[in-house]
């Protein structure tokens, strides 16, 4: 389907799609008829939804119509398709959290993350596949089996938002919906070839429902565009009464898409290859990510320095102890545990054998590092490493033994979580594409709430080296 304009709908970007609608030159639900048939089409090879909403997308497209026509004031989003990842709650629609154990389950109330993009007027199409309960760094579970890269489907499409990051790679939606606890938006942002904000702690609201006890997990989006991302993050922004975190606003006037449209000045950027992980040594693509991103950094006029990276090897421990600690309040009867993923079981007994003693040390020993380690680093706008160790995994190649499936993570995944224990912004940026056609992402990450600088210096990355026209062969 073309717009009036003879463009292919799923070309445009978000806010293009969004614009359109404004000018009456394409329908919302023109815009969400295209996407459901290229989910019927296309999701079969790749596995991004777990459930498809077509019904409900079809009546919302019918009353964003209404809207238009009727000339009601339209939110900034109004007729946009999206999607809401199946970590999330949605009312009246199945969450089933990744695991068999939920197929069934029905909430009947809404996360704050889903009113906010509903009120800007996004239309969600369904829910996006995850891992069972979001634990794994890629994507695969017992409903719907692995989420798959569009560029390659014989690779995974990382985790555990790959659900996510899949549809909107392959064209099925501008952008979508993801949250990210140890690098669950960067690293299928990296994979995918997309540009993901993980933002600060307290950016975007958890309710209503206390997930954020160890602190670690934030919602946030993924999309083609630096633009297109900025502005769903100003859609989902905000704190939500009883939060326990807030993240200071743009000041007044003020959005994170205007600082999209923004130069970043001269910046002074320190950047690390080594991860601390023992075993955990970046593949050569990784390595030439890492200098090309260097190399066009310092071409754009930063100041790029070496700097020592965290000490991942000590904190990682307390790391472990406190992702495990996530796993003991899942909501799983007794007789449904034995029909959890090996993984989801493994880290739910070892939290269940830890002593409170273990859990409250491990968590001051987070919060202890993310205080100094911001210190050490505060006289740089930006920091810039890689976001995994190695290119795209095949399915399949983390294995079945929960043990070993772990430690094939830490390896793989070495650098991104470091920045859920600081609580700091941080972004994977897709500069870089291997022999292969794979892509690659580098992170960025920012000040503590200052995802501003982070758009800002994305945005001047993204005109410097545009990808948004680079495509799966899907396509």
């Amino acid at each position: 389907m073309t717009s009036s304009t003879g463009t292919r709908l799923h070309d445009l970007t978000a806010l293009e799609q969004a614009a359109a609608v404004r000018a009456r030159q394409v329908s919302p639900t023109e815009l969400v008829e295209h996407a459901l048939a290229r989910i019927e089409a296309l999701d079969p090879q790749i596995g991004a939804f777990l459930t498809v909403t077509a019904d409900r997308a079809r009546a919302a497209a019918a009353r964003a119509d209404q809207a238009v026509v009727e000339g009601a004031e339209l939110p900034p989003l109004h007729g946009v398709p999206t999607a809401i990842k199946d970590l999330n709650n949605t009312a009246g629609v199945r969450t089933t959290m990744g695991s068999r154990v939920l197929a069934e389950f029905v909430p009947d109330v809404d996360d704050a993350v889903v009113t906010a993009l509903a009120a800007a007027g996004t239309i969600s199409l369904g829910k996006t596949n995850t891992p069972e309960f979001g634990f794994p760094c890629y994507t695969d579970n017992d409903l719907a089996g692995p989420a798959r890269c569009p560029w390659d489907p014989a690779l995974l499409a990382g985790g555990s938002s790959g659900g996510a990051a899949a549809a909107v790679a392959a064209g099925l939606l501008p952008f979508a919906q993801g949250s990210d606890g140890g690098g669950s938006i960067r690293i299928p942002a990296g994979i995918n070839g997309l540009f993901g904000i993980k933002p600060s702690r307290g950016r975007v609201s958890n309710a209503p429902y206390n997930s954020e006890v160890t602190a670690l997990g934030v919602q946030g989006p993924l999309a083609r565009t630096v633009r297109d991302a900025a502005a769903m993050l100003d859609a989902m922004a905000g704190p939500v009464p009883g939060d326990p975190f807030w993240a200071a606003p743009p000041p007044p006037g003020e959005s994170f898409l205007g600082y999209a449209d923004r130069a970043p000045g001269r910046l002074r950027i320190g950047r690390y290859l080594d991860s601390g992980l023992p075993g955990a040594e970046p593949d050569p693509e990784v390595r030439a990510a890492f200098e090309d991103a260097s190399t066009l950094l310092s071409g754009l006029g930063h100041d790029v320095e070496d700097i020592a990276g965290p000490p991942t090897e000590a904190i990682f421990p307390a790391f472990e102890v406190v992702w495990a600690l996530s796993a003991t309040t899942l909501p799983v009867p007794e007789a449904g545990v034995p029909h959890l993923r090996p993984l989801t079981r493994f880290l739910r007994e070892r939290g269940l054998a830890l002593s409170a003693k273990d859990a409250m040390e491990a968590l001051f020993t987070l919060r202890l590092f993310a205080r100094r380690f911001i210190e050490a680093t505060s006289r740089y706008d930006v920091l810039l490493s890689p976001v995994c160790t190695m290119p795209p995994r095949p399915v399949g190649w983390f294995g079945d033994d929960g043990p070993e499936d772990f430690e094939r993570q830490k390896r793989y995944a070495a650098f991104p979580a470091v920045y859920n224990v600081t609580g700091q912004p941080a972004v994977s940026v897709p500069l870089w594409w291997t022999a292969a056609g794979l892509p690659v992402g580098t992170m960025l990450v920012g000040r503590p709430a200052d995802e501003a600088t982070l758009i800002s210096l994305a945005a001047q990355l993204e005109q410097a080296r545009p990808w948004a026209h680079r495509h799966p062969a899907l396509w």
